[in-house]
């Protein structure tokens, strides 16, 4: 099996910095790319940031300029810095990765979620 654990999540005043993490762990063979979605309440879940192994990134614009994405890729480790949070920016965050992993007889390959990180951000 495959786990993803997120951390760092937390409550922030305006123009404050966060920094998520996500660590894969358990069957692993490979990741493909990891990213991160975040839901508010009441809205449907959306991509925040999103890179691939080989360090491609992309952004949700409403987070460019202040969220950066990276990854440690020997770790199975992907990192979310967020500077100059919004109250807009509060939601559940959710890491996510397409991860080639260890099935029975025979590797198989899947979208895996992490439990979800609450970041608020309010004075």
């Amino acid at each position: 099996q495959v786990q993803l654990v997120e951390s760092g999540g937390g409550l922030v005043p305006p123009g404050g910095s966060l920094r998520l993490s996500c660590v894969a762990s358990g069957s692993v063979i490979s990741i493909d790319a990891m990213g991160w979605f975040r839901q508010a309440p009441g809205k449907q879940r959306e991509l925040v940031a999103h890179i691939t192994s080989a360090g491609s990134t992309k952004y949700a614009d409403s987070v460019k300029g202040r969220f950066t994405i990276s990854s440690d890729n020997a770790k199975n480790t992907v990192y979310l810095q967020m500077n100059s949070l919004k109250p807009e920016d509060t939601a559940v965050y959710y890491c996510n990765a397409g991860i080639e992993h260890r099935a029975g007889m025979w590797p198989d390959h899947d979208d895996f979620w992490g439990q979800g990180t609450q970041v608020t951000v309010s004075s």
